[in-house]
């Protein structure tokens, strides 16, 4: 019995150790199979090592708490105006929260009679003697501006130096007994779609707000004729009533912009905002603290900021600014520039847009005679002009307006282009100051036509097509029955109405000729 155990042990034992060969074995085979890539040429991912962006804004914000400045205008109003859509704060606390954190009478109306109200922005220190940048439109009407620092009840009385309509800049300034710390001012020239972008502000009132998103557009033009000057940076960084004057940052805590207004259906944030350049509001707060006002030069053109390629095409150019009306008297209209003409070099600057010419003759001094190239018939032709004062040019006609002129119905003879027209009156013609010939008016515009395209209008009267004087219905006929399609197009047009006082005014409007043009 005792042998029968250990024997059984013996077999127990061999058992186990030729198991633990098998095992070695098998495992050994298994790793020599993961010796084989299955990718060969696939290099090995990496991952980084973690960015503390957490950590960068809570720097930023510590860094910048203490520049950042919340300002309280008081106006002779029954209700204070916000930086966006004229909502004053407790109203818009109210709105989404059902209550007022500002004192305010909760749910109950602005007392009818309220001879005072206030409004609530933002702004920042620029200069440790007090100066403040803000957006004209907080300062804007104000009987007093009060100044309130960070960590610091005291509200201090502010002085306004001097605003900036047109660009929404105003510069306060302020007499603390504390020492001031002025923010670090960034290029804004150099910001890229997609770089990170913070805002510090008071929405709501709310002191020392912190949002951060990242730049989505860059030189944004709204169309904005009162503001002309204004490319914007756009940006989805949360930006709220009571942001307006407050700095716009890049990742390193440098000001890039100041928060100026929003793009909005409620009021609040939409994932819209805008900021101007700090470029831009550099040189006018240079302006205002050396003189307490902005000036800036016009030479009294008016152009298209898009002109289409085959307008240009048609007047032998590829890029300058082509001149869709001069001003009677104004600078150009003295030095001998002509509607269309094309702009393509100023003061010895190459000008190959809008924004170019716009930027450019703004700087200039008013008064300072300079170069100016243009193309006529292709052929280059330099003027001397003298540049005038943009405020006294812009006088009256800063906010243009359209008349639709459609609607009714349609007569007078089809044309190609989706086009009806009827010939003009001599009365007509003499009344719109036109040749005695000169002129066709529009009865008609087929919906989705070549026409309606380019923008042309029933009651528009075109003047020339291509170049090419049009004096009745059989020279458009003529002139549209030579062209085929791909053929570039450019209409010479008059309509009233277009610069707001009912007055005539010429404009260019061009396209492609399509395959199916009726």
């Amino acid at each position: 019995m005792k042998e029968f155990f250990q024997l059984k042990k013996r077999v127990l034992i061999v058992t186990l150790a030729t198991g633990l060969v098998a095992g070695a074995l098998f495992g050994t085979r298994v790793i020599a199979a993961d010796k084989v890539a299955v990718a060969p040429d696939a290099a090995p991912l990496a991952v980084p090592n973690p960015v503390q962006l957490s950590t960068a804004f809570s720097r930023l914000a510590k860094q910048l708490e203490p520049s950042v400045v919340q300002v309280t205008s008081t106006m002779e109003e029954k209700r204070a105006r916000g930086g966006f859509g004229g909502d004053d704060p407790g109203e818009m606390f109210r709105r989404f929260f059902g209550q007022d954190p500002f004192g305010g009478n909760g749910g109950e109306q602005t007392p009818r009679h309220a001879p005072r109200a206030q409004a609530t922005g933002s702004g920042f220190i620029v200069d440790a003697h007090g100066y403040i940048m803000t957006n004209n439109h907080v300062v804007d009407g104000a009987t007093r501006v009060q100044v309130k620092l960070h960590d610091n009840p005291t509200l201090y009385t502010a002085k306004v130096i001097g605003t900036d309509t047109e660009l929404d800049l105003a510069v306060i300034k302020i007499e603390p007994e504390t020492t001031l710390v002025p923010v670090k001012l960034g290029n804004s020239d150099g910001v890229e779609v997609g770089d990170w972008a913070v805002a510090i502000g008071s929405p709501f009132g709310l002191e020392a707000t912190v949002t951060a998103g990242i730049i989505s557009a860059k030189g944004r033009n709204l169309g904005d004729p009162e503001h002309g000057l204004q490319r914007f940076l756009q940006t989805d960084a949360a930006i709220n009533p009571g942001n307006s004057g407050g700095p716009l940052l890049n990742i390193d805590g440098e000001v890039i912009g100041v928060n100026t207004m929003i793009a909005t259906r409620t009021g609040a944030f939409d994932g819209v905002g805008f900021a101007l350049p700090m470029n831009l509001a550099v040189g006018a707060y240079n302006q205002l603290i050396k003189t307490g006002k902005v000036s800036r030069g016009a030479i009294g053109i008016r152009f298209d900021a898009n002109v289409k390629p085959e307008l240009m095409k048609v007047y032998g150019a590829n890029s300058g600014v082509f001149v869709n009306e001069v001003t009677p008297g104004g600078p150009a209209d003295r030095a001998g520039v002509h509607e269309a003409d094309i702009v393509t070099s100023f003061n010895s600057k190459p000008v190959k847009t809008g924004d170019d010419l716009l930027s450019t003759v703004a700087e200039t001094p008013a008064g300072t005679r300079v170069p100016v190239t243009v193309l006529r018939d292709g052929k280059p032709l330099t003027l001397t002009l003298e540049v005038g004062d943009r405020a006294k040019i812009l006088a009256g006609n800063l906010h243009p307006g359209e008349e639709s002129g459609e609607g009714g119905a349609a007569e007078g003879s089809p044309v190609k282009f989706g086009l009806s027209v009827e010939n003009m009156t001599g009365h007509e013609r003499e009344s719109l100051d036109l040749k005695e010939n000169g002129g066709v008016r529009v009865t008609g515009v087929d919906d989705a036509s070549f026409g309606e395209d380019l923008g042309i209008r029933r009651g528009d009267v075109i003047l020339a097509i291509n170049r090419q004087p049009v004096n009745s219905v059989d020279d458009v006929k003529r002139i549209s029955g030579k062209l085929k399609a791909g053929d570039p197009v450019a209409f010479k047009v008059m309509r009233t109405g277009s610069n707001g006082r009912g007055e005539w005014q010429t404009f260019f409007a061009a396209g492609t000729l399509p395959n199916q043009s009726k």
